[in-house]
């Protein structure tokens, strides 16, 4: 128990002080980035604060990099102070080694899922405001709640609102659909209602409209027009539309499920978010098998040049993991496989084949 406690403890010494390298790099180097790209518009304590809400997504990125790096650290470490060879000694296995690692790997996993992704999502989201803000730039924003689906188009001219109650697959056909125009200081200028509206090049097609000026001093009922057919000025585009869904991560994993199912009930494909979020749960284990190649190439005691091929020889793997996984991801989002077998599939494989070698290793 005691040798199961120091492994335990060794470990996720290591993996703080390299997740902390990592940390600091990736800080400088963001911090140089917004410095060549703000450093005219902005304080040097705004850029810091917009590298820091950056740096979360940054390392979560990185994060089994960074699990299979504290491992190889840890096992050369143990096999070159012999320690590991002491263990063998004592009647102790690999494999029972390797329960205290395993256990420490499994609660990072369970924190990175539970706390370190919701911290991803509202960082990532306050770094595109403020981000947004220093460009002063006009956008399109899409966002689905309850009430329906919403749209935001605009310029330096002025901004739309659009609300619809259904949508087609890819948001270019709108149904029981709202615009509300504003000027740059806040102000409403037009109200539109439509039974449909239809997204071509340039503009929006509306179908039985209903328009009401709001920028006038008399009554908007009074000035109300009716249009079988209305175009409305569009700087959106069916890319734009759908790439405004934005990336899953910046969503917290706890609240995924309803985002998912809102998007559905609006008309929406949801199997981009269905595999994030199942790859999301297979973190855990995605990071148990970064461990598990890392421990089995690094754990036995290294002689000579051996231990350069090792180390190369486990990095090369993960890599290989962690592309296999990403290739796995796009095939789920296009349908190709379920969800769940591509999410779950490459970390167990992983797994498996990493637990028998090391079998054959130990045992023949």
């Amino acid at each position: 128990m005691i040798l199961h406690r120091y492994f335990a403890r060794r470990f996720a010494v290591t993996f703080m002080m390299t997740f902390g390298g990592f940390f600091l790099l990736m800080l400088l180097i963001d911090l140089v980035e917004q410095l060549r790209r703000f450093g005219g518009d902005a304080s040097i304590g705004s850029l810091l604060q917009l590298s820091l809400l950056n740096l979360p997504s940054g390392l979560y990125g990185v994060l089994p990099l960074i699990m299979v790096l504290a491992t190889i650290a840890m096992f050369l470490g143990l096999s070159r102070s012999s320690e590991m060879v002491v263990t063998r000694a004592a009647g102790r296995s690999a494999l029972r080694a390797l329960v205290s690692p395993i256990i420490v790997t499994l609660i990072i996993g369970g924190i990175t899922i539970a706390a370190f992704n919701p911290i991803v999502a509202a960082t990532s989201k306050e770094f595109e405001a403020r981000e947004a803000a220093l460009r002063a730039s006009g956008s399109s924003v899409l966002s689905i709640s309850n009430d329906g689906l919403w749209l935001r188009q605009g310029n330096d001219v002025s901004q739309t609102v659009i609300r619809a109650a259904r949508t087609n697959l890819d948001g270019t056909q709108l149904e029981d659909v709202t615009f509300l125009t504003f000027t740059p200081e806040g102000g409403p200028t037009r109200r539109i209602e439509a039974a449909t509206a239809t997204l071509s090049t340039g503009a929006w097609t509306l179908t039985d409209a209903k328009a009401w000026p709001l920028d006038q001093d008399r009554v908007a009922e009074a000035s109300a027009t009716t249009h079988s057919t209305l175009r409305v000025p569009s700087t959106l585009t069916a890319d734009q539309i759908r790439d405004s869904f934005g990336d899953p991560s910046s969503i917290p994993i706890w609240e995924l499920p309803d985002f998912i199912n809102r998007l559905e009930v609006a008309g929406f494909a949801a199997t981009r978010h269905q595999v994030w979020l199942q790859m999301e749960l297979a973190m855990p284990a995605f990071l148990l098998s970064m461990m598990l190649i890392g421990a089995a190439f690094t754990m036995r005691h290294q002689r000579g040049g051996r231990t350069g091929v090792m180390v190369l020889t486990a990095i090369l793997l993960c890599f290989s993991l962690f592309f296999l996984r990403n290739f796995a991801q796009i095939l789920g989002e296009n349908g190709q496989i379920p969800a769940m077998l591509a999410a779950w599939a490459p970390p167990l494989a992983a797994i498996g084949a990493t637990l028998g070698f090391l079998l054959h290793l130990e045992d023949g």
